[in-house]
């Protein structure tokens, strides 16, 4: 992503940070970057392209995060518990994550509609962000077929291969209800393993 595009997206977070989303302002953004107003218009062509932009970059972060917990650990289970563990972290660190998981958008928050929206960018990354935004179910499809895709065992029959889907889409639920509602003892990941003892697939 080029420096300046990514320079406007960090000053965006940090006024968000400070303030709620309709009370800032696009010459501020563009000075906190350092750049010029036209510079911002050239890049997110309006306030709302720049929302969406934020969301997409946000969405981008989580999943990245999700697939680095597959792979941090090497036991299923444990990195089936790690994925579930990032999305309540991320949730608790990002409000944007927290909003794009569940659907709850604060008000202090840009609401950017889900569905494609028409796209005249000659940047690449703003047409992206100008196509469709994923939903809470869509980002629960996202995190178990990546989550399956992580597990997968080759050879694997199709009750076996259904059966891991079922156990990666329970644990992906799971952790959204922790962002929703924290769990208890044993936490998140305690909640997976617990979730899990009797799933051949996640051994």
């Amino acid at each position: 992503m080029p420096a300046a595009r990514e320079s406007l997206l960090d000053a965006a977070h940090t006024a968000l940070g400070r303030r709620p989303w309709s009370t800032v302002r696009m010459v501020d953004v563009a000075a906190a970057a350092g750049v010029s107003r036209q510079t911002l218009y050239n890049e997110f062509g309006s306030k709302d392209g720049l929302a969406r932009a934020l969301v997409r970059r946000e969405a981008d972060a989580y999943l990245a995060g999700v697939e680095r917990a597959l792979v941090s650990r090497s036991e299923p289970r444990e990195r089936l518990a790690a994925a579930a563990e990032w999305t309540v972290s991320a949730a608790r660190g990002s409000a944007l994550v927290r909003a794009m998981l569940t659907g709850c958008w604060a008000e202090r928050l840009p609401s950017p509609t889900l569905s494609a929206v028409p796209s005249s960018s000659a940047v690449p990354a703003q047409r992206r962000a100008d196509g469709p935004l994923p939903s809470p179910g869509d980002f629960v499809g996202l995190v178990r077929d990546r989550a399956v895709a992580s597990l997968a065992v080759p050879g694997a029959s199709k009750s076996e291969a259904s059966e891991l889907a079922r156990a990666c889409e329970l644990v992906v639920r799971l952790g959204v209800s922790c962002v929703l509602a924290p769990a208890g003892e044993g936490g998140t990941a305690g909640m997976v393993r617990d979730a899990l003892t009797t799933v051949r697939s996640v051994s």
